[in-house]
């Protein structure tokens, strides 16, 4: 089974007509997104858009054999006009299926929002899922059997992603393409870089996918350390990685602070962004999380757990620090890298980067500055990623 994508935009297209953003300024060539519709088999179009018929054409493709228009969006009847020759669109009821002569099997699946997302299998066995933009499946129970290919709105409904793995219906072999791509992320190399965090990809209009062939399933890195300034974006930018994923265990490393409201304003910040099926612990004892099995690991932040390690050393006093003190917090760098380096589960770490500033005034806060600089010097060396933000936007320094 094959896939023609005759577009991969939003609705309204990329760029968006009448637009003066940045990103759809940027958005033109490769990066020019009609909106989406699939040819399946040649005999099979999930949703008809404007210019598929040229679309087709453009990709080596007719669109005299399509044997069936199902559309997913919520609205009712046809997008567009419907070219001659085409029959009529129609969809198919929530969990109802449509056989066709060709041996395609189609299966609606109930959404959590308006619209319809099909799962069709191929004559082949092969599967595929569609949906359509903004939504994600209701209801699902694992284990479900994976499917082949994923096209979904990536961009707008990471949670998605993430309901389909915890159900199974996405495994490591599963090829996600995103589709439905508007303005939300610039184009190119930024859109890429955030899609290969989730395990996915995106690819040109026109492009046809083989069903079945996953060598182009990006490799989500293990684990990846996230640093930048205070208020650069990075808490943001490690949510975002592991949006997609099931079941993340947030790890808080600040603890509470009673009394202290601004503290408390910016806690409760950090919950309301995150999904709300994330656990959080609030621990600084690292190492026997990094060693069990589980799912995902958001560390933020490394220097907070730094600064627990360095009141616990006594390495605020300067006789302590000289009488062992020292050794005794290179011991727990040592400890804590040597956990990452040898754990199984997937990590983002955040941390802040302080070397670049002002030099601190103080004995104490130099050394701190300094440990710092040495204990993300370290975790990085075993992190598969290393990113720095600056201003909202990410620089990838390894991976």
């Amino acid at each position: 089974m094959d896939v023609t994508l005759l577009g991969t935009g939003a609705p309204a297209g990329l760029p968006r007509p009448d637009c003066p953003c940045a990103a759809c300024a940027a958005a033109h060539g490769a990066d020019a997104r009609a909106a989406t519709a699939l040819l399946v088999d040649g005999a099979l179009l999930l949703d008809l858009t404007p210019g598929a018929a040229f679309a087709a054409a453009r990709a080596g493709h007719s669109l005299g054999g399509v044997r069936q228009v199902l559309l997913s969006h919520p609205h009712d009847g046809p997008a567009v006009e419907v070219p001659a020759g085409l029959p009529q669109p129609g969809r198919v009821p929530d969990g109802r299926e449509l056989a066709l002569l060709t041996g395609h099997r189609v299966r609606a699946l109930a959404l959590d929002a308006p619209g319809t997302g099909y799962a069709v299998t191929g004559p082949d066995g092969q599967r595929l899922l569609y949906l359509p933009p903004g939504g994600a499946p209701a209801g699902l129970e694992g284990p479900a059997e994976a499917y082949d290919l994923v096209l979904a709105d990536v961009v707008g409904r990471p949670d998605a992603l993430a309901r389909l793995r915890a159900a199974g219906a996405v495994g490591p072999t599963t090829d996600v393409v995103a589709v439905h791509l508007g303005h939300e992320v610039p184009p190119g190399r930024e859109l890429a870089r955030r899609l290969a965090a989730a395990g996915a990809r995106a690819v040109p209009d026109g492009t046809t996918l083989v069903v079945g062939a996953y060598e182009n399933v990006p490799d989500v890195p293990r684990r990846t350390l996230v640093l930048g300034g205070a208020r650069s974006g990075k808490s943001v930018e490690a949510e975002r990685r592991l949006a997609a994923f099931p079941g993340v265990l947030y790890v808080a490393t600040g603890g509470t602070r009673g009394g202290d409201a601004e503290w408390a304003a910016r806690v409760g910040a950090h919950r309301e962004r995150r999904p709300g099926s994330w656990r959080t612990a609030e621990t600084c004892d690292l190492v026997p999380l990094l060693a069990d099995a589980g799912p995902p690991l958001l560390v933020d932040c490394l220097s907070l757990w730094l600064t627990d390690a360095m009141d616990a050393v006594g390495a605020w006093d300067d006789a302590q620090w000289a009488d062992g003190g020292q050794r005794a917090l290179r011991e727990r760098v040592r400890e804590l890298t040597d956990a990452v380096r040898a754990t199984r589960r997937t990590v983002v770490a955040v941390s802040n980067e302080v070397g670049s500033g002002i030099v601190p005034a103080t004995a104490s806060g130099r050394r701190y500055r300094d440990e710092l600089g040495r204990l993300n010097a370290a975790f990085a060396d075993e992190c598969e990623q290393v990113v720095l933000v600056v201003a909202g936007q990410a620089v990838v320094l390894r991976g």
